[in-house]
């Protein structure tokens, strides 16, 4: 993201993103106040990550050894989204570790050229039986540097 612990953290365009998906926003998603609730773009952040990495063959959720933890969360908001509104998601990698891997996820209404919110997460990748770390396998280690 192109802020610095002593900036604000700005809107950016969609170039700044390698890939994309579409989300629906659905009715459950407003709140009292008449946007989206702040804890759904959490969840269009996980859905931006976890289903870009399944397409891509690097996670298998149901049966795979490892699982991705998220350790760190984190948005900012620029602009309000609301339902019947369609939300693309961009998505790109900021770093990769020995086990984890920095995501960062921008949103826009659609057709929009900045984001209305972009934030992060980061997943430590464990095995899924001992909950210990473990070091990226190949595959997800090549999908993750290809959103760099």
């Amino acid at each position: 993201m192109t802020d610095t612990p002593d900036s604000k953290p700005q809107p950016e365009p969609r170039s700044a993103y390698r890939a994309f998906r579409t989300i629906t926003t659905r009715w459950m998603d407003n709140d009292a106040y008449g946007h989206v609730n702040n804890a759904v773009y959490y969840s269009w952040f996980d859905t931006a990550v976890n289903a870009h990495l399944i397409e891509q063959g690097a996670l298998d959720i149901q049966h795979g050894e490892i699982i991705g933890l998220v350790i760190e969360t984190q948005c900012n908001y620029f602009a309000s989204v609301e339902f019947p509104q369609t939300v693309e998601s961009g998505l790109r990698v900021a770093r990769i570790g020995r086990s984890s891997g920095r995501y960062e996820v921008g949103l826009f209404v659609q057709g929009a050229a900045m984001t209305a919110a972009q934030g992060h997460f980061i997943h430590v990748y464990v095995d899924r039986a001992t909950r210990r770390p473990v070091d990226l396998p190949l595959q997800l280690k090549t999908v993750l540097e290809g959103l760099q």
